[in-house]
């Protein structure tokens, strides 16, 4: 018995950052640094346009500390993650009543009791639901929570799995920071929240194998480093390269563990964590250069969300045609690949 897709939605909070108004403010914040003229293209090669932040821009002019930031934090997640549960369950044709278990993924911040808890108290949730909290899964949690999910479906046939996922990046921007990795992450990190209902039962794609390769030596590629005010961006320049020169073996391997070919998948819902990394992918996948519409698309209008993002990608696309296969893959820290995919 295999676990199906009921119900997929996103969120957005609602300040929306244009990338031309924080190339400007990003200009005065980092003029310190000498080389700043430099790296202003980033922006621009990003191919982001906007993206949605839960503070106005003006909050990045300041500084804060752990305190603020983790308010803002659970104020802000908490209140997405319940218009995202709660258009699921209309989607759904579902009550608060039917969910058995709630899955929540994010790494932007710390909440304990665990946000998970908080939706439940929120919303009224069934008291005897099960609950598993997922962090540090940076943008890989999305795909990898999703996952575990499903397996929890799975293993008690019938029951319905609620799967939310959440990432305030914007909250982690640092404006002393003058490293190039947070640079980086102000060019790219944008906010929002995503979920999915799961079952046995009913109708949607099938949950079909997953897959997940971790790469030795690699835990400086990604991740963050805990500061006096906050969480500090940590990334490798070489993602790309090792996404070109490493994915196609991760891929192949699982392809051929599980009895398929490349051309069994029709689509790619790929976590869009670069301009770069999805030019290695589709290199990766023997497709055109900007085959990877969705994905694309996802970046340019909501910028990297994290872990939340490869399921903007996969509601973007037309996921419940029938006679189709989507996988569905993502990278985070650990230095770690996921791969998940759905039939239909």
């Amino acid at each position: 018995m295999q676990t199906r897709l009921l119900a997929l939605k996103s969120a957005v909070p609602p300040y929306v950052l244009e990338q031309k108004d924080v190339v400007v403010r990003a200009g005065q914040l980092f003029g310190e640094r000498r080389d700043v003229e430099r790296l202003m293209p980033i922006f621009a090669n990003t191919g982001i346009e906007r993206r949605y932040s839960c503070v106005p821009i003006d909050w990045y002019t300041d500084a804060h500390g752990w305190q603020d930031r983790t308010k803002l934090y659970v104020d802000n997640a908490v209140d997405l993650l319940e218009k995202v549960a709660n258009g699921l369950l209309d989607e759904a044709g579902l009550r608060k009543d039917d969910i058995d278990a709630i899955v929540v993924s994010s790494t932007t911040g710390i909440a304990t009791p665990s946000l998970d808890a908080l939706v439940i108290e929120r919303m009224g949730l069934r008291r005897d639901i099960r609950r598993l909290p997922i962090f540090g899964l940076g943008c890989a949690g999305g795909v990898t929570g999703l996952s575990r999910a499903a397996d929890l479906a799975k293993a008690r046939p019938g029951s319905r799995v609620l799967f939310l996922v959440v990432e305030l990046c914007a909250l982690t921007f640092r404006k002393n920071d003058l490293t190039k990795s947070n640079f980086v992450a102000t060019a790219l990190f944008g906010d929002g929240a995503a979920g999915a209902i799961l079952s046995t039962d009913g109708d949607g794609p099938r949950f079909g194998p997953a897959g997940e390769h971790t790469w030795p030596h690699s835990l400086d590629i990604m991740g963050w480093e805990v500061e006096e005010d906050g969480l500090k961006a940590l990334f490798s320049q070489s993602i790309p390269t090792l996404v070109t020169n490493d994915f196609d073996e991760i891929l192949q391997a699982f392809l051929i563990r599980n009895d398929l070919k490349l051309s069994d998948i029709d689509l790619f819902a790929c976590h869009p964590g670069g301009a770069k990394v999805l030019d290695a992918l589709e290199d990766t996948f023997r497709i055109e250069r900007g085959a990877l519409v969705d994905s694309r698309a996802i970046l340019r209008d909501f910028g990297n969300m994290s872990a939340v993002t490869a399921l903007f990608v996969l509601e973007r696309m037309d996921w419940r045609r029938k006679g189709q296969r989507i996988l569905m893959t993502a990278l985070g820290p650990g230095f770690s690949a996921v791969l998940q995919l759905l039939e239909n």
